[in-house]
């Protein structure tokens, strides 16, 4: 399919690719030396968090758009098969990675260490469950948004006005407790909010009001101010709270109110494949096809090969440059060995398994596409 045809637009490719190479900037040139200072400093720093929360707005974006597309129990299962294989992959990589190749005074994990990350841990329990690799903090979010989503969209509270109230509600109520979470609440407390993600549920709410404003669901003024409350929850989540006052950080704060209008604009406006050639167009799509793969496994191995390129006198910039082109070659290998035709053979399961139950002259499902 090219990148213009069906359902498939260039613009959403290159959102989502960029996204994902936000990711790999804010790892490679700032978290890389947080985690490991020995590693000294990098001749670019890009300091701000970015990426990932675009891609849960992404993704929220992308559910609304597919949920009415088939069955609801394929819909959802397309999101698990889609989700969960390829991570469960990149946990099992990762963790030998780290196992026999970390030098001295890294951080080498244990059996245990793979379980609770396999489980999907670390948001509930972080100083029992460590992360084996730190970008994989969406995974749990999205899976249960999507779980959130079918069951909604099964009842009355999934449509129409009914769910505009449960918007705002899911937006305010994380708001009116921010001043509990920051004033040191108890730890039965942090385990709930941080293991729902309560603090990161304006992303999807986000997501949800570019579909419903594209589609005429809510007034453009219901959406601006939706996506103002979204953009000042995010700013909370970052901020500190110091004798000063509140210390928002500003660049990740405007780099996501940015990305929201440049999501909003890939949703309404036409496709961008007019702006560009033909060879870039094929590029971006398919970094936009493997970037999941990318985004899982590129973080904690590339770290290991920061490591061993600047115990080779190497630039810090080329360093970057090869903890990247390690990150795209290893994400393109999952792609294609795992996440692909495990999608594949678990669909077709669940289409032999449904078909059984299926009168004869009713037709099979639709399939709705792979989500953002």
């Amino acid at each position: 399919m090219s990148a213009s045809s069906g359902n498939r637009r260039i613009s959403w490719d290159l959102v989502r690719g960029g996204c994902v190479v936000l990711v790999l900037l804010y790892h490679a040139t700032f978290m890389s030396v947080v985690v490991h200072p020995e590693l000294g400093p990098r001749r670019f720093v890009f300091p701000h968090q970015i990426g990932a929360s675009l891609l849960l707005v992404i993704s929220a974006y992308f559910a609304a758009v597919t949920i009415g597309r088939g069955s609801l129990g394929r819909y959802w299962w397309g999101r698990i098969a889609r989700l969960l294989p390829a991570f469960l992959a990149a946990v099992v990589v990762i963790y030998f990675a780290l196992r026999y190749l970390s030098p001295p005074g890294w951080f080498s994990p244990r059996f245990g260490d793979l379980v609770g990350n396999l489980l999907m841990l670390w948001n509930w329990k972080p100083a029992d469950y460590p992360f084996l690799d730190g970008s994989h903090w969406t995974i749990p979010l999205q899976l249960m948004a999507f779980t959130v989503a079918a069951l909604l969209y099964r009842g009355s509270w999934g449509h129409g006005r009914k769910f505009r109230v449960l918007m705002w509600t899911v937006l305010l109520v994380p708001l009116a407790q921010w001043p509990l979470r920051v004033a040191g609440p108890p730890e039965w407390y942090r385990v709930i909010v941080d293991g729902f993600g309560f603090h990161r549920w304006h992303l999807f709410v986000a997501g949800i009001a570019v579909w419903l404003w594209t589609n005429k669901r809510v007034r453009t003024i219901e959406f601006v101010l939706l996506e103002v409350l979204c953009v000042t929850a995010h700013a909370l989540h970052g901020a500190a709270v110091t004798p000063a006052g509140i210390d928002v950080e500003w660049g990740s704060t405007l780099g996501i109110a940015t990305g929201i209008a440049v999501l909003s604009l890939a949703a309404a406006g036409p496709d961008w494949n007019r702006f560009l050639p033909s060879f870039a167009q094929r590029a971006i799509t398919w970094f936009a096809g493997v970037s999941y793969g990318v985004f899982l496994i590129h973080q904690a191995i590339g770290y290991l090969v920061l490591h061993w390129l600047s115990g080779l006198g190497v630039d810090p910039l080329l360093q970057t440059a090869g903890m990247i082109a390690t990150g795209i070659v290893l994400g393109w290998a999952l792609t294609r060995l795992v996440e692909r035709p495990a999608h594949r053979f678990l669909m077709r399961g669940y289409d032999a398994w449904t078909a059984r139950g299926r009168p004869d002259d009713e037709p099979a499902p639709v399939s709705a596409g792979k989500p953002g």
